[in-house]
């Protein structure tokens, strides 16, 4: 058997970390074992769903690498085939038309919880009723009323639900829409997927989807459902509580490896491993790594997994990106060191490329800002008095070069007989307006003279 997974997301927002997640397991479970990774857009709820939402989840999806080997399967074009099997199981004998009203149903719930039961239709259409005038019914799934339904679960291990504890659910809606626990059966089985990696949330669906998959003579599919991803509050990580989009993450600097890497551990492990690349995920991954306990997203974690893996990204895989963002912060790229070169010595300076690219833009712009209270506390007599000296040394600098003026704050700091951080703390504040940066030198080399000077001028004018 060709193992068969599917990533099935409803069109209605973002494509937060959870459901990046579900991508990736379902994703990885298919490329550990040579089969396929089916993408199914579940667009049936018109007024929600929008095409820029579905186009969302696609790019996020690229961006990441999680490339599908078939769809994108939109549900909205499928209509006509889930019309064609609502019609054979109410020809079956398998689901039938429901007259009963809105305030028909509510009052069967009042007394329901009145009497200490628990809510659920009763099958009061089951055997038949008569249409009623003005009533367009619904189609309810003839649910089996003895038996169980026992399946494995991957996570949760063996589960069984009595059938009388389901109700016959609606399978179509009294405008002829279909629901979900309908529409997924039929794309599922339609499609021949053999293994569905979803959340728990879906954990008390699947007892009803897998009569529907019976009552259709169609194999239901292996299960695990994994547990939410909770957020730094233990509350469920949503988009309806307004977590990120993947492509948030994107325009942030975080780098599709780390985000992965960062998902791939909430729920599932291999030994003590922590960071892993790609590769070794769908060499290792398989469902029996999976378990059944809630983990938090943990952004410093992430945070510390992008630095990791921008330390061992190439400067030149970088530099386009980076010079991107710089021009969105109002800098010119191409006035000032070598961006590749500044990559290089600034990666491993910061947690993601924007917070890296917001950290150079003292080496593309002329003028930089200082924090008053900064500049104070670097700008005393003392260092204003260091400054000035190395101030005169510098302008009789000829080679600006890193190596000449690492030579020449060394005299400075011989004459005036002080230690580096006397006078190199205020000197790299000036140049630097408190940014992390690497060998002093390197940067007044990357200034350049004319940089250089203004800046330590700058900051001896700017504190009384």
């Amino acid at each position: 058997m060709k193992v068969r997974t599917r990533f099935a997301p409803s069109p209605t927002g973002v494509l937060h970390a959870g459901g990046v997640r579900t991508a990736l397991f379902s994703w990885l479970y298919a490329r550990h074992h040579g089969g396929a990774f089916v993408l199914r857009i579940e667009d049936t709820d018109i007024e929600r769903s929008s095409k820029e939402s579905a186009d969302a989840i696609c790019d996020g999806l690229a961006w990441l690498g999680l490339d599908w080997d078939e769809g994108p399967f939109y549900q909205s074009s499928r209509v006509a085939r889930y019309a064609e099997v609502i019609a054979r199981l109410l020809d079956e004998d398998k689901a039938y038309h429901c007259y009963c009203t809105r305030d028909e149903l509510d009052a069967l719930r009042r007394e329901q919880i009145a009497k200490g039961l628990k809510p659920r239709y009763d099958g009061r259409c089951r055997e038949g009723r008569a249409p009623r005038a003005g009533v367009d019914p619904v189609v309810r799934f003839k649910n089996p009323q003895q038996g169980a339904v026992v399946f494995h679960d991957h996570v949760h291990g063996d589960i069984e639900t009595a059938n009388g504890e389901l109700d016959d659910l609606v399978i179509a809606r009294a405008d002829g829409a279909p629901t979900y626990n309908l529409t997924v059966v039929v794309d599922d089985a339609d499609m021949g997927i053999t293994h569905v990696i979803r959340g728990d949330d879906h954990l008390s669906n699947t007892p009803r989807q897998i009569n529907i998959f019976r009552a259709l003579g169609a194999a239901p599919p292996d299960y695990a459902h994994v547990p939410l991803i909770l957020d730094q509050q233990g509350a469920r990580l949503s988009k309806r509580t307004g977590a990120p989009g993947v492509l948030q993450y994107r325009e942030q600097g975080y780098l599709p490896e780390a985000l992965l890497n960062c998902l791939v551990r909430l729920g599932w492990a291999h030994g003590d491993q922590e960071v892993f690349s790609l590769d070794e995920m769908v060499r290792h991954f398989d469902l029996g790594g999976l378990n059944a306990s809630a983990a938090a997203f943990d952004p410093a974690k992430l945070d510390w997994l992008n630095g990791h893996y921008l330390a061992q990204t190439p400067a030149a895989a970088l530099a386009n990106d980076l010079a991107a963002r710089l021009r969105l912060l109002g800098c010119d790229p191409a006035q000032g060191p070598a961006l590749e070169e500044a990559a290089e010595a600034m990666k491993s300076r910061h947690p993601t490329l924007q917070a890296m690219a917001q950290g150079m833009v003292f080496l593309y712009k002329d003028e930089i800002a200082y924090d008053d209270a900064a500049a104070r506390k670097h700008a005393t007599d003392d260092a204003r008095s260091y400054l000035r000296c190395l101030l005169a040394a510098l302008e009789t600098v000829e080679q600006w070069r890193g190596e000449v003026l690492k030579q020449t704050l060394s005299a400075v700091l011989k004459d005036l007989n002080i230690p580096m951080g006397k006078l190199g703390k205020p000197l790299r504040y000036a140049l630097t307006a408190g940014a992390p940066s690497p060998d002093i030198s390197s940067v007044m080399e990357w200034l350049g003279r004319e940089r250089c000077l203004a800046r330590i001028r700058g900051l001896m004018e700017s504190a009384p």
